[in-house]
C-alpha cells in the first residue's frame, strides 16, 4: 500500500480478545432469551465502551453467533455435534 494511502487511512481502536470473549460468554449464559443492549451493559462484569460493544455485536452477528432484532439480541450459536450432524445429513422427522 502506498505511503500516501496509509496516511489517509484512519486508525480505529479495536476491542481486545478478552473483551470479545467476555461479551460472548455473557450472551451465551444469559437467562433471558432476548436481551437489549442496555440490559447487556448492566450484565457485563466490567464496563465496555458503547462503540466497542457495537463492534463486538456486529462481529458476533456476522459470525452467526447472535441474532439481532428490533426486540433485542439472542444467542443462536449451537455447538451440539448431534445437531450439526442432523443438519449436515438432513435427518427426517
Amino acid at each position: 500500500m502506498p505511503k500516501l494511502m496509509q496516511k489517509e487511512r484512519k486508525l480505529e481502536h479495536s476491542p481486545t480478545l478478552n473483551t470479545v470473549l467476555m461479551v460472548e460468554d455473557v450472551l451465551k449464559n444469559i437467562d433471558e432469551s432476548i436481551v437489549t443492549v442496555a440490559e447487556l451493559k448492566t450484565k457485563l462484569p466490567r464496563m465496555v465502551n458503547h462503540n466497542m460493544l457495537m463492534i463486538i455485536l456486529r462481529y458476533l452477528e456476522e459470525s452467526s453467533k447472535i441474532a439481532v432484532s428490533m426486540r433485542g439480541i439472542t444467542w443462536i450459536h449451537n455447538t451440539n455435534p448431534d445437531l450439526r450432524k442432523a443438519i449436515r445429513v438432513g435427518m427426517e422427522l
